[in-house]
């Protein structure tokens, strides 16, 4: 009697946990996947009855959920349109979570040296104009260094992407035949190339093929041991991606938009590195339910006093002060 009574409370108490527990669900962007991985598990682990799932499905698929109310939040890393906006029923905010590269990374048989990118380099390959990595554009801007006739292989995100809509807005701004052309966007009208799901097939097929030429998160190729290049910056100084030149491109940053859609490609400064970017996480500014609102709004006020010292080791950028406080302010108006 006493076995069977034990066996009907700890059922009982295990009900009522279940009860308890308070799952969210988001989806988008593979930008910042690692982080947010990260972070999920380590709010689970301090908060065992919530949980924080996500899908790295790209920004494109993340939006789309999130408009269509499949998904508790979205995330992205090219901000939503006006006209993505007016479509949610609800009113969706912009929240700054961290800061990433985008780099390009390659994969050129016999080459172990470290390739340095023009702007005009990087829109000349991914408009099909310049095709072989012993170019003579390249090799001027790499004195010295012998490369192959090698055919280069363009390979872009057949996804909806954020990473894409970093690097398409970065060649827009350097390239007028790209902006006129092609422009900028999640999804665009690639001239040339292979496509690949997120930034993992990206950095599988860069990985697999000869000659290759990608566009990753800084983190992906750090991971794949990918080599990538220094870029040539505004200031026309040869930059790499690091904390500390993603860091200085966010300091360009001199008066942050009220909704937090901001671009910082192509910033000015020496030390800035020119594709980095802001992500986003997209939040209902209102929530019907009082649970998963309480556990969203708690969450991101311990991203910003907890989570942000976890970038660093996964090479992701901390959001500048000035922009936490911000984002801490808009927390407060969720409702």
């Amino acid at each position: 009697m006493i076995k069977k009574l034990l066996v009907v409370l700890a059922a009982m108490m295990f009900a009522l946990s279940a009860a308890a527990a308070t799952n969210l669900n988001g989806a988008g962007a593979t930008f910042p996947y690692p982080i947010y991985s990260k972070w999920f598990s380590e709010y689970h682990n301090q908060h065992p009855d919530v949980e924080i799932n996500y899908q790295s499905i790209g920004s494109g698929g993340g939006i789309r959920q999130l408009l269509a109310g499949t998904v508790d939040f979205g995330a992205s890393d090219g901000p939503m349109t006006d006209a993505q906006l007016s479509e949610a029923k609800i009113k969706i905010y912009h929240l700054p979570t961290v800061l990433g590269a985008v780099v390009p990374a390659y994969n050129i048989p016999g080459f172990k040296g470290e390739l340095k990118f023009t702007p005009a380099i990087l829109a000349g390959i991914f408009l099909g104009r310049i095709t072989a990595w012993n170019d003579a554009a390249i090799a001027k801007a790499n004195p010295g260094v012998n490369l192959p006739n090698q055919a280069i292989v363009v390979v872009h995100r057949s996804d909806g992407s954020g990473t894409s809509f970093i690097w398409t807005d970065y060649l827009s701004k350097v390239s007028n035949d790209w902006r006129d052309s092609v422009g900028k966007g999640t999804s665009v009208k690639w001239p040339v190339g292979l496509g690949a799901k997120g930034n993992e097939g990206v950095a599988g097929m860069v990985r697999q093929m000869d000659g290759a030429l990608g566009y990753l998160e800084l983190i992906y190729a750090l991971q794949n041991n990918i080599p990538y290049g220094p870029v040539q910056n505004a200031s026309g100084q040869f930059v790499k991606a690091s904390l500390e030149s993603t860091t200085a491109a966010a300091a360009s940053v001199t008066n942050m938009p009220a909704d937090f859609r901001v671009s910082i490609t192509n910033a000015p400064g020496k030390e800035a590195y020119p594709i980095s970017s802001f992500t986003w996480l997209l939040v209902p500014a209102q929530w019907s339910d009082g649970n998963k609102k309480r556990v969203i709004t708690d969450f991101l006020t311990w991203m910003l006093d907890s989570g942000q010292g976890m970038t660093q080791q996964l090479h992701y950028a901390p959001l500048p002060k000035a922009v936490a406080e911000k984002v801490r302010a808009r927390i407060k108006e969720i409702r």
